[in-house]
């Protein structure tokens, strides 16, 4: 543990920042043009209404269920699928001849598995050289039968293992009450929204159309029917070892359970779901829900004119992207999170706020604010108003923290009066409230900390529940500060100690959303130092050096999505700008303007090519469920960076150690 850091006055550099060589600074020259440049593309870039959005892209397995959903459909569309099949070509590994979770990771077999399905579904030949090279690679890691329960899902739904290979998932347990070690409000609100239809789904043990009949019995080293292995306890525990034993034991009950609660069960998922359609932008806005609530209307016999089912089916092609003759299929779109950190970047690079790009931004922005819907966080949040953002164009059950406590801080750094301050009141209320009880911030939800339900069989993904972290509880942290909430405001204090409690042994954090620690560590800096910390203290000033540690020698920063894997953690990829400029922002977050670690970093970003708006990036530097779901924002490439140059030149000029705004 180091000692105490020496005192300095405040603007004098920390005791990183000595004063890199003036000839070696990068030009303010170079950095006002290419902040110049990027602006004027950015306002090219804006939609008509003042929105900005950027494709959303993950990996080979939701373009692969796109297709695999035409085909339970029994609704094929050889053109589109096509398109999709090039892509997912393309993402074939020439190293491992399988499909990774993201950009140059290692094999994957679930996304593997369903990867080739689809493929097989499009005419691929299985005994083309790339169908050949991916299915001795999928055997090669234990075939089909291993993969993880939702492609377990998949494949049951197609005929091609037994229901058996699926945990017991009977919609009977939407009649349990609140306090059963089950509960649907006990789970994320990803898990609700993906799970009630698959509970229907399992259920009536649905069966794809398939009207090409095409199977995939190669991709297992033992026959389907004769696989025993199917189901691991997820966590290795005790507890999950018991939990599989009921599971064992539900499955030789199954077939004796009354026909009258699975319907009256079958009915509340319907109703639950119907409330929550979402018009085009889909259950949850989420393309596992939206798809999974396709087939479940499909297997309860609705119409195909039936308006849920065609306003259901709808919202999935909106999310398709093509181009270039190929196409895929984004899990979602990120249009108000994409706005708001937009605006940031304009505004620190110097867009008034009365500029007409900035105003129209501000005003789609409070149009999309959640005020008439008492979401499904009014389950640990009784009576809290509405006042929250969701991610998506809409998604009124479901506003986001994150995004909240990121549109708020930009409107009230545009400082207009009348309605955007209204927004701003109602927005800070909510997000205020919706504080868990150890200080921190979950994404959806408060005190969603279930861990026992890790253990179940269909947990197998890790993914079941949202807990506080310390990326989005450093994001609300900063934006009450900005709000002018006082230092000594209990919330203010209970965050703090909750951001000091989550700090790694190294100095850094965690980062839920963002990859990985380079994300969290440029997050809580800046929260930090929005809310008035004493930048000098030692376990602020670990935290700069961690970062400073894992500079590369290129001057950029680049941290793998592996990092999320403990036998991999922190480890480094190439340099991306997006992970520059978080680390950048961090770093002069805590006074190191001057230091020479801030210089090249500049320097990286001045030197990396850039098309338009965007700089070089194919890396994915996001995160949907570490370890099972990755994800690359295309405008990352785009605002982070003209963010940090910005704000390196602003602080240069001001001759200022500390910036002055809360993100």
């Amino acid at each position: 543990m180091p000692g105490p850091a020496p005192q300095v006055a405040p603007d004098e550099p920390f005791p990183h920042a000595e004063a890199a060589n003036e000839n070696a600074r990068p030009d303010l020259a170079r950095v006002n043009a290419a902040i110049a440049e990027v602006l004027a593309d950015f306002g090219r870039h804006q939609r008509d209404d003042g929105h900005w959005v950027f494709e959303l892209e993950a990996d080979a397995t939701i373009p692969a269920e796109y297709i695999l959903l035409n085909h339970y459909l029994g609704t094929p569309d050889p053109e589109q699928e096509e398109k999709l099949a090039v892509y997912l070509r393309q993402l074939q590994s020439d190293d491992h001849d399988g499909w990774p979770l993201f950009h140059n990771g290692a094999f994957n077999l679930s996304a593997s598995v369903k990867a080739y399905y689809a493929l097989k579904l499009v005419g691929d030949d299985p005994e083309a050289a790339h169908m050949r090279r991916a299915r001795a690679a999928i055997l090669a890691h234990g075939g089909a039968a291993k993969s993880n329960v939702f492609t377990r899902i998949a494949l049951a739904l197609f005929g091609q293992v037994p229901w058996r290979a699926v945990p017991v998932m009977r919609v009977e347990v939407l009649l349990l009450p609140r306090w059963a070690p089950f509960h649907l409000e006990k789970m994320a609100y990803w898990s609700r929204t993906v799970m009630v239809p698959l509970l229907v789904l399992y259920t009536l043990r649905a069966k794809a159309a398939n009207p090409l009949g095409v199977g995939v019995p190669e991709l297992f080293v033992t026959p389907a029917e004769a696989e025993r292995g199917y189901h691991v306890n997820p966590t290795g525990s005790a507890l999950g070892s018991m939990i599989l034993r009921l599971d064992r034991l539900a499955r030789r009950v199954e077939p004796l359970l009354p026909a009258a609660p699975r319907d009256k069960a079958i009915r509340k998922a319907v109703a639950w779901l119907t409330e929550r359609l979402n018009g085009e932008d889909g259950v949850g806005a989420i393309f596992p829900a939206m798809a999974n609530t396709v087939m479940m209307f499909d297997a309860l016999g609705y119409d195909r004119e039936h308006p849920d089912y065609v306003i259901a089916r709808k919202s999935i092609d909106t999310l398709l992207v093509e181009r270039d003759g190929m196409a895929y299929c984004q899990p979602c779109v990120s249009p108000v999170w994409d706005t708001a950190l937009t605006a940031h970047a304009l505004m620190e690079a110097g867009l008034d706020a009365n500029d007409p790009k900035l105003r129209k931004a501000v005003d789609w922005l409070v149009e999309r604010q959640i005020t008439d819907v008492a979401g499904d966080y009014t389950a640990r949040r009784p009576g809290l108003e509405p006042g929250g953002w969701a991610f998506q164009y809409n998604n009124p059950h479901y506003p986001d923290v994150d995004d909240t406590a990121v549109v708020l801080a930009a409107l009230d750094r545009v400082g207009l009066g009348g309605k955007v301050r209204q927004a701003v009141e109602r927005g800070t209320r909510w997000m205020a409230g919706m504080q868990s009880d150890n200080g921190g911030w979950g994404a959806f939800d408060a005190e969603n900390e279930h861990h026992h339900l890790n253990h179940i069989p269909f947990a197998d993904h890790g993914a079941l529940l949202d807990p506080p972290s310390a990326d989005v509880s450093a994001r609300c942290l900063a934006a009450l500060a900005q709000l002018g909430t006082p230092r000594e405001d209990a919330r203010i204090q209970r965050a703090i100690a909750y951001l000091k409690a989550e700090q790694e042994d190294n100095g850094s954090w965690f980062g839920r959303w963002g990859t990985n620690y380079i994300y969290g560590t440029w997050s809580v800096l800046v929260a930090l130092n929005a809310a008035g910390e004493d930048m000098n203290q030692p376990y602020i000033r670990r935290a700069v050096d961690w970062l400073v540690s894992r500079q590369q020698t290129d001057g950029g920063w680049g941290e793998d999505c592996a990092s999320y894997c403990e036998e991999h953690k922190h480890r480094d990829q190439p340099s991306t700008p997006s992970q520059t400029a978080w680390a950048l922002l961090g770093l002069m977050a805590a006074g190191e303007v001057h230091g020479e670690a801030v210089e090249k970093g500049i320097a990286f970003l001045l030197e990396r090519e850039r098309q338009g708006l965007k700089w070089e990036e194919e890396e994915f530097t996001a995160v949907g469920f570490p370890k099972v779901f990755y994800l690359r924002y295309h405008g990352y490439s785009a605002y982070f960076p003209l963010w940090a140059l910005a704000r390196y030149r602003n602080l240069r000029q001001g001759n200022s150690t500390r910036p002055i705004w809360g993100l």
